[in-house]
């Protein structure tokens, strides 16, 4: 049975998915992906189906509980959910993909109430050992929408029978489970060393729908890393003359 809802999409580089619900329906979200809900919306935090789901859940990289919304009242109620970074929410309908769809650890933000998130294992040892975003990848099932968060622009692929795609490990955010998908050697000495893309790429081959991301979560990281006291970038970005305002005050 579908679990239908009414949504809408809001902003534009931070967006926030808005959900109206009638009496008796739920929304399952990710914990702490609250934004606001109004008069007669019950929440409720559990682990979703036992320890064990809450354990599946935590290996994907999400947390132990999940939290459950239900409007209680007697006329249509809202709640709205917002992403953890900037970047796009995709609205997905695992239904549409033979009732199952995957993406990757820590992408699943909300769903209607009828939506199972639970964990796949990659087919190939490869894809697992080099995957960039790990040997397991959260899958999506159910009839209902779901939504997923990724970084920046999202581009979205239809691959034909045969048709393949290498892409950077990182921004791989979902794809149908009609996608072969391994990991492969970036191959050659230089490229390995200097291209600066990583040792191993993600080998996609259709049939199948792709969503692509443009800046995962791990590059923002990488970037404040560098930026930051201990990550030896702040004197770059300083220059020389904030390098010796520092020694003046005492900042160093």
């Amino acid at each position: 049975m579908a679990h239908e809802i009414d949504y809408r999409i809001l902003g534009d580089d931070i967006q926030v998915v808005e959900v109206e619900m009638d009496p008796g329906e739920g929304v399952r979200a990710e914990v702490g992906s609250m934004l606001f809900m109004e008069e007669g919306i019950v929440m409720e935090t559990s682990t979703g189906g036992g320890i064990f789901s809450g354990l599946k859940r935590m290996i994907t990289g999400e947390s132990f509980f999940i939290t459950s919304f239900s409007n209680g009242g007697t006329g249509k109620r809202k709640a709205a959910f917002a992403a953890p970074y900037p970047g796009k929410i995709i609205d997905i309908n695992p239904m549409t993909f033979g009732g199952s769809f995957l993406c990757q650890k820590d992408g699943f933000l909300c769903a209607a109430q009828g939506i199972d998130i639970t964990i796949a294992f990659t087919k190939k040892i490869g894809a697992g050992l080099f995957g960039g975003e790990g040997f397991i990848l959260q899958e999506l099932k159910g009839d209902g929408h779901c939504f997923i968060h990724a970084g920046g622009t999202i581009i979205k692929r239809e691959l034909q029978q045969g048709e393949t795609l290498r892409v950077d490990t990182g921004c791989l955010v979902a794809f149908a489970p009609t996608v072969d998908y391994d990991i492969k050697f970036v191959g050659g000495f230089k490229n390995a060393l200097f291209g600066g893309e990583g040792l191993f790429l993600a080998h996609l081959q259709g049939p199948g729908t792709v969503y692509l991301q443009s800046l995962p979560f791990s590059r923002i990281a990488d970037r404040i890393l560098a930026a930051s006291r201990f990550g030896g970038g702040r004197e770059e970005s300083r220059g020389l003359g904030g390098m010796l305002g520092g020694f003046i005050s005492g900042d160093r």
